[in-house]
C-alpha cells in the first residue's frame, strides 16, 4: 500500500502482460501459432468428413437405390485400405515428412470426392464409381491418419499429449453435433451429391491451413540396411510383444468389426423401413455426437480421477449395454432412446479414444511413431470391412433391424481383452520419455510378457507402437468416427 492507503498502480504494459499470461493458461495449446493452423484444418476438415459419413450411404440409398448388400459393400470399401495397405504405410511415412503426407492426403481427397457431384450432374453416378471414391478416399485416409497421429508428438511435445489430444477430439465431438444435421438439411433441400462437394471443399480448406504450419520436420534419416519388409516387422514386433498394446488392439477391433456391421445398417433402417427424413436423421446422429463432445472434455478429468488403465476399460464395458437399445429405434419416442443410447456409446468412446490414443503416442520412440500407429491402425481398422461385409450380407438375408441385433449382442464382449490385461488396475501408464531417461528396467506388466527392458527398446530391437479414429469407435467408423481425420 502506498502512504495515501491506495494500492500501487499497475502500469499499461504490466495489464497486457498480465492478461496475456491469463489467456495463455485458457488457450493452452491453441495459444502457439503451429498447432493453431492444426487445429483450424481439423476443425473444417472434421465437418465435412462428418456431413460425408451420412451424405455417401445416402446417396447409395436414396439416389441410386441401392441394395442392402450393395451398402455394405460401400461401407467395406471405406475400411479396406486399412487391411491392404495399413502396414506398409507406416514405413512409407516414417521415411517421408509428415506435414506433406497431410497436404497430399487434404488435397488428394478433394479431388476425389469431387467426383461424386460431378458424375451427377453429368447423369453418370453409378456404384462402381462410389466403391472406387470410397476406396480410394480410404487409401489416402490410411496415410493421412499415420501422418496425423505421428506429427502430433512432434509439434506439441509428449508432455503436451493428453491436452492436445483432448482438443481435437473435443473439435471432433463439434463436428459430429453440427455435420449430420448440415448433410441432413443440405439433402432435403438440394441432394445428398450436394453435400459430398462440401466435404471435398473441406479437403481443400485444411490443406491451406495444413500447409500454413511453419514447423518443419527434418527429412528422416533412412539406415543403410533399411528395408521395408524389415521395417515393418518391427512395427509389428513392437505391438505383439507389447502385453497393454495387444489388449488394446484385440478390443478395439473387435468393436469396430461390430461397429462396422451396425453402421453399415442402421442407415438402411432409417430411411428405408422407418422411411425418416434426412434432416431427422442428421438430428439423429447430432443428438448422439453430443456425447462425443461431452467426452472430449471430460476424459483428462476422468482418467485423472479412476486413474488411465481403468479410463481406457471402464468405457468400452459401459458402453456395450447401451448398445441394446439401437435396434429398438421405431418412428416416435423410441427412435430418441436409441439417439440417446448412441449419445453414451459416443461419450464412452470418446474418453476410451483420447486416454489409450496419448498412451499409445507416449509410449513411442520418435523414430517408430508411423510404423506403431499404422500397425495398431490395421490391426484395429483391418475389420472394418469384414464388418461392412458381414452387415451387408447379414442385411440381406435377415433385414437391417436382426442384424443391429445381432450386432448389439456382440458388443457386449470387446472389453474383455482388456479388462483381463494390467489395464484393469494401473493408474498411471508408462512412458517412453521415462524410460529412456532412468534407463531402468521396464516393469513386467507395463511392457511384454518377457519382461522387455530398455535394452530390447534401442534401435536393433525395438520395433513400432504409437497411436484413433480413435480411434477405435463408433465416431471413427460412422457411429462416432476413429475417424479419422
Amino acid at each position: 500500500m502506498t502512504r495515501a492507503g491506495r494500492p500501487p498502480l499497475t502500469r499499461p504494459d504490466q495489464l497486457d502482460h498480465a492478461a496475456a499470461v491469463s489467456m495463455c493458461g485458457r488457450l493452452g495449446l491453441l495459444h502457439g501459432r503451429d498447432f493453431r493452423q492444426l487445429f483450424v484444418a481439423n476443425t473444417i476438415s472434421q465437418v465435412g468428413s462428418q456431413i460425408s459419413l451420412l451424405a455417401l450411404p445416402l446417396v447409395a440409398v436414396l439416389v441410386l437405390h441401392a441394395s442392402n448388400f450393395e451398402v455394405g459393400v460401400l461401407a467395406a470399401c471405406g475400411t479396406l485400405a486399412f487391411l491392404l495397405i495399413g502396414l506398409p504405410a507406416g514405413a512409407w511415412v516414417d521415411r517421408m515428412r509428415r506435414r506433406n503426407v497431410l497436404i497430399f492426403g487434404d488435397v488428394g481427397r478433394a479431388l476425389v470426392l469431387s467426383s461424386v457431384p460431378l458424375a451427377w450432374a453429368l447423369g453418370v453416378l453409378s456404384m462402381p464409381q462410389l466403391y472406387a471414391v470410397a476406396l480410394a478416399t480410404g487409401v489416402l485416409t490410411v496415410f493421412f491418419d499415420v501422418a496425423y497421429q505421428s506429427y502430433l508428438p512432434h509439434l506439441v511435445g509428449r508432455e503436451h499429449l493428453v491436452e492436445g489430444n483432448a482438443k481435437l477430439e473435443a473439435v471432433r465431438g463439434v463436428s459430429q453435433i453440427a455435420g449430420p444435421t448440415i448433410a441432413g438439411l443440405v439433402i432435403q433441400a438440394l441432394a445428398a451429391p450436394v453435400a459430398v462437394a462440401l466435404d471435398a471443399a473441406s479437403f481443400a480448406g485444411s490443406a491451406l491451413f495444413v500447409r500454413r504450419i511453419r514447423r518443419r520436420e527434418e527429412l528422416p534419416e533412412r539406415r543403410p540396411d533399411a528395408h521395408l519388409r524389415k521395417e515393418v516387422m518391427e512395427g509389428l514386433r513392437f505391438v505383439f510383444g507389447n502385453r497393454l498394446l495387444r489388449a488394446i488392439a484385440m478390443c478395439i477391433g473387435l468393436y469396430n468389426l461390430l461397429s462396422a456391421a451396425r453402421s453399415a445398417m442402421l442407415i438402411v433402417l432409417l430411411a428405408r423401413e422407418l422411411h425418416l427424413g434426412a434432416g431427422t436423421i442428421g438430428v439423429f446422429f447430432s443428438i448422439a455426437s453430443v456425447g462425443g463432445l461431452v467426452g472430449a472434455l471430460t476424459a483428462t478429468k476422468i482418467a485423472a480421477r479412476i486413474g488411465q488403465g481403468p479410463a481406457i476399460w471402464i468405457p468400452v464395458a459401459v458402453a456395450g449395454p447401451f448398445q441394446l437399445l439401437i435396434p429398438t429405434a421405431q418412428r416416435g419416442w423410441l427412435l430418441w432412446v436409441a439417439a440417446f443410447a448412441y449419445l453414451v456409446i459416443w461419450f464412452c468412446v470418446s474418453v476410451n479414444n483420447i486416454t489409450q490414443v496419448s498412451f499409445r503416442q507416449g509410449l513411442t520412440p520418435e523414430r517408430l511413431l508411423g510404423r506403431m500407429n499404422a500397425t495398431m491402425r490395421f490391426l484395429v481398422w483391418g475389420s472394418a470391412p469384414l464388418g461392412g461385409l458381414i452387415g451387408g450380407v447379414l442385411g440381406q438375408l435377415l433385414g437391417p433391424r436382426p442384424t443391429l441385433w445381432l450386432a448389439a449382442i456382440g458388443g457386449l464382449i470387446p472389453f474383455l481383452p482388456l479388462f483381463l490385461s494390467p489395464l484393469r488396475t494401473m493408474r498411471e501408464l508408462p512412458t517412453w520419455t521415462e524410460r529412456e531417461q532412468t534407463r531402468e528396467p521396464v516393469p513386467p506388466t507395463a511392457m511384454t510378457d518377457a519382461a522387455m527392458t530398455d535394452a530390447a527398446m534401442t534401435d536393433t530391437a525395438m520395433t513400432d507402437t504409437a497411436t484413433t479414429d480413435a480411434a477405435t469407435t463408433d465416431a471413427a467408423t460412422t457411429d462416432s468416427a476413429d475417424a479419422a481425420k
